[in-house]
């Protein structure tokens, strides 16, 4: 990757979450999770657009990987006493609302930034969570994600080598995702920290936030997206970079879309997993035999 585990970790000090007294928050925590690596299994459809071979046996590969991931997480809230709900609305739109409309934008938005984000998560919850056997777990994930942003990364440095006029675009789209994840934060430190979880841990969160958004701007500049820190560039052109984005992302939905007869659009919106999977039987009926070793806490 071009951010190493030591830039992209947060020192939260001796703060730990504790499975018993901050179990309401872990159990949102895990089930954003749960969310976005639903979420992941989506990845075979960029099989369609893999620019080579080995592109596309890396996407085959990761959605199976994605697959795993879903049942880890089931099974560490199977441990930890935890429920499957619904994701928040932020999260949704992070995961969901910024799919990207191409091959760029997938590799760059939710592989090199979006995964960039988890993996940090992912590291937070390794380096806080008083739980080892969902520790252990998470430890045997995380290098499976690093292995997605590293793509990632190196997916989006050559389609902006093609295709230079792309990283407006790309840098547009990800001040928004940025932004979302500014969001996000100030959910958990206003509701989470007021109903009394995880409260000494959170108090970390606005320094955490800007670490997470330090690291997601350095990781544009080292791509070659971004070619000056994000505080010489003023408001007004960032909010222009913005638009342009997405005019630019609706001019070309408007182009795919102009041979399609109006009456036919509504059966264009298509069910994905993410809209059904909180009444799967897999996630509704999972029970696993804890191994020896496992440890659900007790109250």
């Amino acid at each position: 990757m071009l951010l190493t585990r030591d830039e992209m970790t947060f020192d939260f000090g001796a703060e730990k979450l504790d499975p018993i007294r901050d179990k309401a928050l872990l159990e949102w925590m895990f089930n954003q999770f749960l969310y976005g690596e639903v979420t992941g299994i989506q990845v075979g459809h960029w099989l369609y657009d893999a620019p080579d071979l080995e592109a596309a046996k890396f996407l085959a590969r990761q959605a199976l990987e994605e697959m795993q991931h879903v049942d880890n997480f089931l099974r560490i809230m199977t441990m930890l006493g935890c429920a499957p709900r619904p994701a928040h609305p932020a999260v949704r739109f992070l995961a969901t609302g910024m799919m990207g409309g191409s091959w760029a934008e997938h590799v760059a938005l939710e592989m090199a930034q979006g995964e960039g984000f988890v993996l940090q998560a992912f590291y937070a919850v390794i380096d806080t969570l008083d739980h080892k056997p969902s520790v252990d777990i998470l430890r045997r994930a995380v290098r499976q994600e690093e292995r997605h942003v590293e793509f990632g990364e190196q997916q989006t440095a050559k389609v902006i080598e093609a295709k230079p006029w792309l990283r407006r675009r790309l840098l547009g789209l990800s001040l928004v995702s940025m932004w979302g994840v500014k969001r996000l934060a100030r959910y958990m430190e206003k509701r989470l920290t007021k109903e009394g979880q995880g409260a000494n841990l959170l108090r970390h969160l606005p320094a955490f936030l800007d670490h997470a958004n330090h690291c997601a701007e350095l990781r544009l500049r080292r791509i070659g997206v971004l070619d000056r820190p994000l505080g010489e560039m003023s408001g007004g052109k960032r909010a222009a970079l913005v638009v342009e984005a997405y005019g630019g992302k609706l001019l070309g939905g408007l182009a795919s879309i102009v041979t399609i007869p109006l009456r036919l659009l509504p059966w264009f919106k298509k069910k994905r997993v993410t809209d059904s999977y909180l009444t799967d039987p897999h996630v509704v009926g999972y029970q696993r035999v804890l191994p020896e070793g496992d440890a659900t806490p007790q109250e």
